[in-house]
């Protein structure tokens, strides 16, 4: 004679014996125990979690002769016949090879006979493989079933079942054990039956049986057959500390450890992806890990060194391989080139996808240059003062070498103003000439800075005036730097009526200001403007050959984007003068009429 399963020989016989089910078990026994029990339930729930074990504890206390706070007393003959499966009080059908409307409608007509006990229990596993038709033979019974018949439908895929029969029954969802549950369940199991087992071993049955009691009892008893020898066991911290490590070679050596110790090459790979997920929930939930707490522990420490992002890109890349792996005539070499690139480069730079490898790459970079010598300072290009551009090929300009006209000391500037340009000759060329590489002079001589105005002369340069937008951005371009001091810039316009155009936007000035340096400064004009210090005449002068360009001048090649759409500067400015403005350093020729004259 066979001898029983383990999982057999050790099935619940009453509600207390249930584990990890406490919410179905104080249901059915509390109704049972009030009297209240339903016409018709559903138990869902993934395989080996109980649920055709409940419905027969379920069918034996309703039919128990000495029932106890909702439990069965299993000594009564009613009790005995229901565990022996001889009761004629227990109708079991299974569903699937029993799933036409005549298996149906042949239930239906005995559901109405009588019976010796006091319920007839019809135990129906398997109901979402019902089909239509019998689902609808069935539905009628089911919502107004006799008074002494009891339904208990049980199926692992709830949501395959039609509404119309959920909703005519008391819906009671089954979930997998927890480890340390499953854990301690099969170490009783284990010394009640007087098997000798590792912890090991215990740990081994937990972790195939992946929360199913029925599983986890089914591997013990194969490792029990065995003599505690839990085989060959597939073990992937080699293959984690690889990607860690990034070592190709220290993969390829795990990978055919495992294959040659008899292992699938698919069956590795879905376990190892089955591992790098409890993994990735050690990290952001350990409670959803189906693993023994001692497991979990060092399972996180593990893939805390391997980082959640490289944990999920391997996931993902061992995902694809998997459905490429059944067509592949040699699944091996696709397992093994997956694992090659997993380890030879960091996960994430594969598909340009890993924020932590792209931060780690910027880091290594500003470490590089901080470390690095510091650049030399570049001189920064002349700025032309009436335009508040940089002159076009300016700083190259200043770093070549002087030149034989140049050489001489350069005029310093004065306040003083040329007198008007004298009549060309007539045999002058009609043009206008200008002086490239000269820069031009400043249309109002700026004066001695003082204490705290170098500060403020290098904020607004490099700080206040890039900011500024729009039609501030235009009239200020042309607005030079006279002197700052106690938190009061001078500014000097070209002409007055500049200058009124610029006080209309001193408030946005001081805010700009205030927002790019923190502190708060007072814009004032100086009295001396371009159109007030010198005549309209002495706008036409040429400018100086060689004149110093004005200290801490910023670098527009740097700093400031050129705006052509700048506005010309109005006001009541002949034509000539705006034309002096709009050209530094021009001189004023005869006029083809002057000349015929």
């Amino acid at each position: 004679m066979a001898t029983a399963s383990l999982y057999r020989r050790y099935r619940p016989r009453r509600f207390g014996e249930i584990k990890g089910q406490e919410h179905v078990v104080r249901a059915l026994r509390d109704s049972v125990a009030r009297g209240r029990e339903g016409q018709a339930y559903l138990f869902s729930g993934p395989r080996g979690t109980g649920k055709t074990t409940s419905a027969r504890i379920l069918a034996k206390v309703l039919n128990c002769e000495r029932p106890v706070d909702g439990e069965p007393c299993c000594e009564c003959t009613s009790c005995i016949e229901v565990e022996r499966g001889v009761s004629y009080d227990v109708h079991e059908l299974d569903a699937a090879s029993n799933n036409g409307v005549e298996a149906m409608r042949d239930l239906i007509e005995k559901a109405n006979l009588g019976t010796p006990g006091r319920h007839k229990v019809y135990i129906l596993d398997e109901v979402h493989m019902l089909s239509k038709p019998a689902e609808a033979a069935l539905l009628k019974t089911l919502e107004e079933p006799p008074s002494h018949v009891v339904f208990v439908l049980a199926t692992t895929d709830p949501q395959k079942v039609s509404d119309t029969i959920r909703s005519r029954t008391q819906h009671l969802r089954f979930h997998l054990l927890d480890p340390d549950t499953l854990a301690e369940h099969v170490r009783w199991v284990a010394s009640d039956a007087g098997l000798d087992i590792s912890d090991e071993a215990v740990a081994a049955a937990v972790s195939q049986g992946a929360g199913s009691a029925r599983d986890a009892l089914s591997a013990l008893e194969l490792i029990a057959s065995s003599g505690g020898d839990i085989g060959q066991q597939l073990k992937f911290d080699e293959l984690v500390e690889a990607l860690i490590e990034h070592e190709p070679g220290q993969a390829l050596t795990a990978m055919a450890a495992m294959v040659n110790a008899g292992h699938d090459p698919r069956t590795v790979t879905e376990e190892f992806v089955k591992h790098l997920r409890n993994g990735f929930l050690a990290l952001m939930a350990p409670e959803l890990v189906q693993l023994p707490s001692t497991q979990v522990a060092a399972l996180a420490a593990q893939a805390q060194r391997l980082g959640a992002a490289a944990l999920v890109a391997a996931i993902e890349r061992l995902g694809t391989i998997m459905i490429e792996l059944r067509h592949a005539p040699d699944p091996r070499v696709l397992v093994e080139v997956a694992l090659v690139q997993l380890t030879r480069q960091r996960v994430g730079d594969a598909g340009g996808h890993d924020v932590e490898a792209l931060a780690s790459r910027v880091a290594k970079l500003e470490k590089a240059v901080a470390s690095a010598p510091a650049a030399q300072s570049v001189a920064p290009a002349p700025v032309d003062p009436a335009t508040g551009r940089a002159k076009l090929g300016g700083r190259a300009q200043r770093g070549a070498d002087p030149s034989p006209a140049s050489a001489s000391p350069a005029t310093p500037p004065s306040t003083s103003v040329a007198g008007p340009t004298p009549e060309p000759t007539p045999s002058a060329p009609a043009e206008i000439a200008s002086e490239p590489s000269a820069p031009a002079a400043p249309v109002a001589a700026p004066t001695e800075v003082a204490a705290g105005g170098g500060d403020l002369r290098a904020e607004w340069f490099d700080q206040v005036r890039p900011t500024l937008r729009g039609l501030a951005k235009a009239l200020y371009a042309a607005v030079d730097f006279v002197s700052g001091d106690d938190g009061t810039a001078v500014l000097a316009a070209p002409n007055a009526a500049h200058r009124e155009r610029c006080q209309a936007y001193a408030a946005d000035v001081e805010k700009a200001w205030r927002e790019a340096t923190g502190r708060t400064v007072r814009v004032s004009w100086s009295d001396s403007s371009g159109s007030d210090a010198a005549p309209s005449s002495a706008r036409l002068e040429p400018a100086p050959a060689s004149h110093p360009p004005p200290p801490d001048e910023p670098d527009l090649d740097e700093h400031h984007e050129v705006d052509e759409s700048r506005p010309a500067i109005m006001g009541n400015e002949s034509v000539l003068e705006r034309l002096a403005q709009a050209f530094p350093g021009a001189e004023r020729v005869a006029e083809p009429m002057d000349r015929e004259r």
